[in-house]
């Protein structure tokens, strides 16, 4: 069965900067391999598109450019926040709202969102919600271990479940 739209694919991977000699930014094994609903809109789609066809066994090798990957950093990413927002009590976890630290955070929809401090003024921090791979090059290698249907559930829900997966 080949790597297709509404199928759970299974796969290993290692993420390079720039080439396959850059430096690792992540390893997926077989002890946990990724398993994905592909075709659900939640990949890089220049990701999917480099493994659509696929059958479990074949090995990958390819470059996604900024653009294809996270896009370029843009100036709209970085907001000024007012700093009580960040209060807690009536505080601010000094720990948490540092410079150079990441906090998860929610857009106007809900969805989680990360920002790194950049900057923290009397009543203001200035954070990038730019993705921290935004600028770069990525190489990906990697392994198909396993192509599987999708089941009316998983399709419905646009997420695998069970090993692997989302468990409700």
């Amino acid at each position: 069965m080949k790597v297709d739209k509404n199928k759970v694919v299974t796969l290993t991977y290692t993420l390079h900067l720039n080439d396959e000699k850059g430096e690792v930014i992540q390893t997926v094994d077989e002890q946990r391999p990724f398993v994905h609903l592909f075709g659900a809109g939640t990949l890089l789609p220049a990701f999917e598109e480099n493994m659509n066809g696929l059958n479990p066994g074949d090995s990958f090798s390819f470059k996604l450019t900024a653009d294809d990957g996270y896009g370029n950093p843009t100036d709209e990413m970085i907001i000024e926040l007012e700093k009580k927002i960040f209060e807690i009590d009536g505080k601010i976890d000094e720990e948490m709202v540092a410079i150079g630290k990441t906090i998860t955070m929610q857009d106007q929809n809900g969805n989680p969102l990360d920002g790194k401090v950049l900057a923290i003024k009397d009543d203001s921090i200035i954070m990038d919600f730019n993705h921290p791979l935004a600028g770069e090059n990525l190489f990906f290698t990697g392994k198909i271990l396993d192509v599987r249907d999708a089941s009316d559930e998983e399709m419905s829900h646009g997420h695998v479940h069970g090993e692997g997966g989302h468990h409700h």
